[in-house]
């Protein structure tokens, strides 16, 4: 459960180290890097930790990716929702049910 906690945060992180920026186009590019690598630096202290206890965890590192790229479709999903206020289509549901079938076969035995 705390690899899949410090996953979930350090997507969020991640999510507005990203993207966050498309939401302010007026500012100039490189301060947006810059903004955008300092929050990034706090993903890093989440995602590290989160796959090293993961991996000692009993996770294999594919399950580790695939279950972080599952919960990063969520975070971003909230987000553009949210934050960007982008619209939702049925074929971004389409494609979520089809990640989720990936991470069903990663975790099967």
């Amino acid at each position: 459960m705390r690899t899949i906690l410090l996953l979930l945060f350090s997507n969020i992180f991640m999510t507005f180290a990203w993207y966050g920026h498309l939401k302010h186009t007026n500012v100039p590019l490189w301060k947006a890097i810059l903004v955008s690598w300092g929050i990034a630096f706090f993903e890093y202290c989440l995602q590290v930790p989160a796959n090293r206890l993961g991996y000692l965890g009993g996770f294999s590192a594919f399950q580790l990716k695939i279950l972080q790229e599952a919960i990063t479709l969520i975070v971003f999903v909230t987000f553009a929702l949210w934050y960007l206020r982008e619209p939702f289509h049925w074929k971004y549901l389409i494609s979520f049910a089809f990640l989720m079938g990936a991470v069903y076969f990663a975790f099967m035995d």
